[in-house]
């Protein structure tokens, strides 16, 4: 992680970790998701429970598709605007994440009227989930003043809240996350990571681990 702070929301500690920022040495030579691979790998080792939240805001567009990363949430939360360059995007991400059981769920953002309302439930249907209005709080927060989130407007903390209530009711699929982490592992390994190393990296793979809280219990096995 290029930067790791803890902050305060309100009374609550919360963990910030900052990555994807380029040093001087980077600059013309590393690719952006040799930076947020450290993300992935974060992810693959939090076997968060009941009332734990990990939350990665990432860049606009498809780039998490360019690794496993998209396999990696609970759920994804597309902040969409009503805009037809917005609504695209949302194709986009739905369409490569069809086929690998992505919860993904839309939060309309910038939204004045029912007219912007009904653009997006037109063009995303069933996976919008709720939207933001327009916010001088988030204003206010942008130009460097923060206030207590108390201050946020009631329609908008009833649109965060929903939030918070559709990723409690997403059931952990542990299974899943494993079988992608192992599949994702063997293309990377195909097409680049064996001919470096000079070896089958697939044989990294061990059948039998599961990710999930029970591996937090289990001993280390380490191959000498």
């Amino acid at each position: 992680m290029s930067e790791e702070a803890t902050i305060t929301v309100d009374t609550a500690a919360v963990r910030l970790a900052v990555t994807g920022e380029f040093a001087t040495e980077d600059l013309g030579v590393a690719c952006y998701h040799s930076k947020v691979g450290a993300v992935e790998l974060l992810l693959n080792h939090m076997p968060d429970g009941p009332g734990e939240y990990v939350v990665v805001d990432m860049a606009a567009g498809a780039g998490s598709f360019a690794s496993g990363l998209f396999t990696r949430f609970d759920r994804t939360v597309l902040v969409c605007e009503p805009t037809v360059r917005s609504v695209g995007v949302y194709r986009q991400y739905a369409g490569y994440a069809r086929d690998y059981g992505v919860a993904l769920s839309v939060a309309g953002n910038r939204v004045e009227d029912a007219g912007d309302v009904e653009f997006l439930r037109e063009h995303v249907g069933g996976d919008l989930l709720t939207w933001f209005s327009r916010s001088g709080y988030v204003r206010r927060a942008e130009r460097g003043t923060v206030g207590p989130l108390a201050e946020l407007e009631p329609a908008n903390q009833a649109a965060l809240a929903k939030l918070v209530e559709a990723v409690d009711d997403t059931v952990q699929d542990w299974t899943a996350f494993t079988r992608w982490a192992h599949e994702f592992h063997r293309r990377n390994a195909a097409a680049w990571a064996n001919e470096r190393a000079g070896a089958d990296l697939t044989d990294q793979i061990d059948p039998e681990f599961r990710m999930g809280p029970q591996a937090v219990s289990q001993p280390a096995v380490v191959g000498v």
